[in-house]
């Protein structure tokens, strides 16, 4: 393959019409890297993924790939290659034309295109199904064929529009497996469109967080779950509860929050947040306890309002001291060894390092 390339975009705007998709974006993947571009459904990370791969032309900015910008190249010329969520193969011909096909529009000899779309086919391991249709095949080898084609051309970053969307959920585990071992095995950079937290998570060495067309966190996953930057990617992210209210106290390390008709919160603030008067605070969900807090700021006590079994866990969601739905965690053993039930008023804990200040973005 390829050697991998640096993608760059500096300042990546997308307007349709008066509709402003992506609001001048500015990113840096290292080469070799697995990023997935993650949030809901318009928040601008299809239109991020085809305006890099050149289906999509860009308003405003630059996209670089290595040494090079592309902003004005077409597809073909850009070294990336893309996988649609389709996967758009050709029904009536067979794997070996599938995968040949960008070959052949290069005028690429026939028994070269041939002989190396047989060679993707059998590290796709699929070289025994090469005379077969798309129709003969299942999902998940659909999938691989269609990896296959956007690899032959050896391009430097690989462009993938939520490729697991059409698997069912067995099959999605599966092929996120594959996907992930194949980007280690070549190397090149991978750009891979997802809604799923879970499937980020699995795969990225960057996950890059977006909303209203803009990037809320870009950072390796276990620092976006940890550290979330603001409430948006800690409420996307899941499993934190976030808290806002007014600032009444903020000195050193410290920051005590006060939630309307209802209680004093404490969190640890490093001072990167920028706060003024209001602020967020997030603490995860598995980090809270039922129990008296150690100190006030800490804790509450509310009325349980689900008990939801899980299997090894159990979800409780109480509310109390203006809070809805705040959520704990507990491991089966520690719920059934003092189970709660539904309208029991009960205390919650934390530690003072689970309460972190969360950002927010500048408009």
């Amino acid at each position: 393959m390829s050697k991998a390339a640096e993608i760059d975009i500096a300042s990546v705007s997308k307007i349709y019409g008066t509709t402003t998709a992506v609001h001048a974006i500015s990113l840096k993947i290292p080469a070799g890297t697995y990023c997935c571009l993650l949030g809901p459904s318009g928040c601008g990370k299809t239109s991020t993924l085809r305006m890099i791969a050149g289906h999509e032309s860009i308003s405003s900015g630059d996209v670089r790939l290595g040494n090079t910008v592309v902003t004005d190249l077409p597809p073909a010329k850009r070294g990336t290659a893309m996988m649609f969520q389709s996967y758009a193969l050709f029904p009536h011909l067979d794997l070996v034309d599938n995968v040949a096909f960008s070959l052949k529009m290069k005028g690429v000899d026939k028994d070269e295109r041939r002989t190396k779309a047989v060679d993707m086919l059998r590290l796709m391991q699929l070289e025994a199904y090469a005379t077969r249709r798309p129709a003969q095949l299942s999902g998940g080898q659909q999938q691989r064929v269609a990896l296959a084609r956007a690899l032959i051309t050896d391009p430097e970053a690989l462009l993938l529009d939520e490729p697991l969307s059409a698997l069912d959920p067995f099959l999605k585990i599966r092929m996120r497996a594959e996907l992930k071992k194949l980007q280690t095995s070549l190397g090149i950079t991978f750009v891979h469109v997802t809604h799923s937290q879970e499937e980020a998570m699995a795969l990225a060495d960057l996950i890059v967080v977006m909303n209203d067309g803009r990037i809320e966190q870009a950072a390796h996953p276990r620092v976006v779950f940890e550290k979330p930057a603001t409430a948006f990617v800690a409420k996307f992210m899941g499993d934190h509860n976030v808290i806002s209210g007014r600032v009444t106290q903020s000195s050193g390390d410290k920051l005590m929050l006060s939630v309307p008709a209802g209680g004093d919160f404490l969190a640890t603030d490093d001072g990167a947040a920028g706060l003024t008067d209001t602020a967020d605070i997030a603490i995860r969900t598995d980090h809270v306890r039922i129990g008296q807090p150690s100190e006030k700021g800490l804790g509450f006590t509310g009325s349980v309002s689900n008990v939801e079994y899980r299997g090894s866990s159990v979800k409780l969601s109480v509310n109390g001291a203006g809070i809805d739905d705040f959520t704990a965690i507990l491991t089966d053993a520690e719920f059934f060894a003092n189970p709660v039930k539904v309208g029991e008023a009960i205390p919650l804990s934390w530690g003072r390092e689970d309460a972190i200040v969360l950002g927010r973005l500048k408009n």
